[in-house]
Parts: C-alpha cells; structure tokens; sequence
C-alpha cells in the first residue's frame, strides 16, 4: 500500500509541474490573480460535481471545523500565485525545486513536532541529508 501512495504522490507532483507550466502563459493573458481565480473556480466546480456523486451525505459539518483546518484555503491560492509568478521567470524545474525544498524543510518541522494531529516523526541524519541534497539541486538549478 505504501508503494501505490508514493506512486501517487509522484504522479499528483507531476501534476503540479503540468500546473505551473499552464499557470505561466495564463498569467501573462489574464494576469496572475485571475489565472489564480480560474484555477480555483475549475478546481471547486468539478469538487462540487465529485462531492454530489461521491461524498458521504452524513460526513460532519464543514462549518463545525476549527479554523485552523481551513488555512489550506488561504495558503493554496497564495501557492498559485507564486507559481503563476516563478514559472515563467525562473522555469518550471527550478520553481519546482524551490517549492520542493520548502515543502521538505517545513514537513520536517511539522512531523518533528507532530503539528496539526500529525504523528511524530523525529528529524535525523537521514532526513537532513536528503533535505541538503534537494537544497544542493536548488544550488545548482541556480548556477545553470
């Protein structure tokens, strides 16, 4: 089960690529904010058409969650926005890099911690060498 959730992980990161490289050429049409907007507009159009055929009718009220668990909403547009930004100017593969390392440095704090419910994870020698790794592509992205 873990090698098809790793699978899939890779391929929705091979989407984000795909995403960023549509993002650029619709920024520079309609400008970044809506580009974002339409993004976003596709994305809760087909959730809501996946949520009437596919949620659970007595799942817990949206409304009923700590506002915290709603932050997603306020980071993934900004996310976009950066995307719409970087792609064009620094390319997809160092824009991807780049997302790539703060994803990783940031996941490292959140499962050290155990933030957000998560279960821990301690950071150790392993951890940090593959984040130093992912930072020495970023390094050399950049020298290129």
């Amino acid at each position: 089960m873990q090698i098809l959730l790793i699978l899939l992980v890779v391929a929705g990161g091979m989407g984000l690529s795909v995403e960023a490289g549509l993002l650029g050429p619709l920024g520079s049409e309609v400008g970044e904010l809506w580009a974002t907007f339409s993004i976003f507009g596709v994305g809760a159009a087909l959730t809501f058409l996946l949520m009437l055929f596919f949620s659970p009718r007595n799942s817990p009220s949206f409304f009923a969650q700590p506002p915290l668990l709603l932050l997603g909403g306020i980071l993934g547009p900004v996310y976009v926005v950066i995307l719409t930004l970087a792609a064009p100017a620094i390319g997809i593969a160092m824009t991807m890099i780049g997302i790539l390392a703060g994803q990783v440095f940031k996941s490292l704090i959140i499962d050290h911690y155990g933030l957000f419910g998560t279960p821990h994870r301690k950071i150790d020698v392993k951890r940090i060498t593959a984040l130093l790794f992912i930072v020495a592509a970023l390094v050399l992205m950049a020298k290129g």
